[in-house]
């Protein structure tokens, strides 16, 4: 009787223990994951280095997972299919091999998951002795790059889309202290859902590098079965003092992968 009582015992214990361990697995198995491709040093070294600790506090807080890759190389298929969400920090639209234009191509036109990409994933056409990629300037808005205020300038960035996801929480007009601005050969208005605009009129100081009027810094292309956002702000890392673009991001990451 003894004996049966230690082997019941002993198998409730070990019961317990595995369901243990599964529990604490499931609780540990991420919300969702994304990947993050960065530029490697450079100019826009200090903001990637910000915004890499402000994802980790993010994901830590959130339950989700961060992998950073420095290139185009590991991208296809099967790579692409572990991840909910693709940022495109900062790393332009060149140098990617063939195979992973056509995966990341597919990802987006497909929805296989969701993208937001800043500031220097719009510097399309002829860079580096690399094409311009026509695709990703039609995912773009079918814009190219023109011209930049190299100086920097402050301005005022006004909210357009006020209810969509990515603006919740976002003042109507706020201010960015110190940015590029690029220019483009035309808006890509009549091809994307403009979220926000930056008012040439502010710039400080000012400059003749202008769009014209209608200069589109925050848009998605809901013509892709993917949930994107391309923000244009991204050379500084003090971006990240800046509360309404911190939301803004937050609100992306969320919204991107479907959260």
């Amino acid at each position: 009787m003894n004996k049966r009582v230690i082997a019941l015992t002993s198998l409730l214990v070990l019961l317990f223990v595995c369901y243990g361990i599964v529990t604490f697995a499931q609780s540990r198995k991420p919300v969702f994951r994304v990947v993050a491709m960065t530029e490697a040093g450079g100019v826009h070294a200090p903001f990637v280095a910000a915004a890499k600790k402000w994802l980790k506090q993010l994901a830590d807080e959130n339950k989700f997972t961060v992998d950073y890759i420095e290139n185009a190389e590991p991208i296809n298929d099967a790579f692409l299919a572990k991840y909910q969400l693709f940022i495109q920090l900062n790393y332009p639209p060149y140098a990617w091999s063939d195979a992973a234009k056509a995966a990341f191509q597919k990802y987006i036109t497909e929805g296989k998951g969701g993208w937001i990409g800043f500031h220097h994933a719009t510097l399309l056409g002829e860079f580096d002795g690399y094409p311009m990629w026509p695709w990703f300037s039609e995912f773009m808005g079918g814009i190219r790059y023109k011209n930049y205020i190299a100086s920097f300038a402050k301005a005022t960035v006004h909210v357009e889309a006020t209810n969509h996801p990515c603006m919740k929480g976002v003042p109507a007009t706020f201010d960015v202290q110190k940015e590029e601005w690029y220019t483009y050969n035309k808006s890509p208005r009549p091809n994307v859902n403009v979220l926000a605009t930056v008012d040439e009129s502010t710039y400080s100081p000012d400059s003749e590098i202008k769009m014209g009027g209608d200069h589109p810094v925050v848009w998605s292309n809901e013509h892709m079965k993917a949930r994107n956002v391309y923000i244009f702000m991204g050379h500084h890392p003090n971006l990240f003092e800046n509360k309404a673009f911190v939301t803004i991001f937050r609100n992306a990451v969320f919204w991107g992968a479907g959260k």
